[in-house]
């Protein structure tokens, strides 16, 4: 219809008028979801983010969301996995797909977290 006809006839009111995306279909959802189980996927970008995933060499998947402007996710990746490789691979009461329960883990991933935001969005000396 044409918009200035559908204005024009008061049964129509009240209006309800939403601005945005289309939602996914399931389809585009499966789509999306299956690139999470191969080695598809390495950076998802919207407007308000970017979804970085890291997949090592034995299949296990490191995945950062950020601000569509951080810098420097790739190595801040690579950071994670360092240490989760040493802190949680080589603790010999971590079983793998088991919640990582180390201190150490938690501190040096939070200092590299730390680290990675005080880089700020363009990275460092911004």
């Amino acid at each position: 219809k044409d918009v200035l006809e559908f204005l024009g006839n008061p049964a129509n009111y009240p209006v309800s008028i939403r601005f945005g995306r289309h939602r996914l279909s399931s389809n585009e959802k499966l789509m999306l979801a299956s690139m999470f189980h191969s080695s598809g996927i390495e950076m998802l970008e919207t407007d308000t983010f970017k979804l970085h995933c890291f997949q090592t060499l034995t299949g296990i998947k490191f995945v950062v969301l950020a601000d569509p402007r951080q810098a420097g996710i790739d190595s801040l990746l690579r950071k994670i996995y360092e240490i989760y490789s040493d802190f949680a691979l080589k603790n010999p009461f971590y079983s793998l797909e088991m919640p990582i329960r180390c201190e150490l883990f938690d501190q040096n991933l939070k200092l590299a977290l730390e680290v990675a935001e005080k880089a700020g969005p363009f990275g460092p000396g911004s």
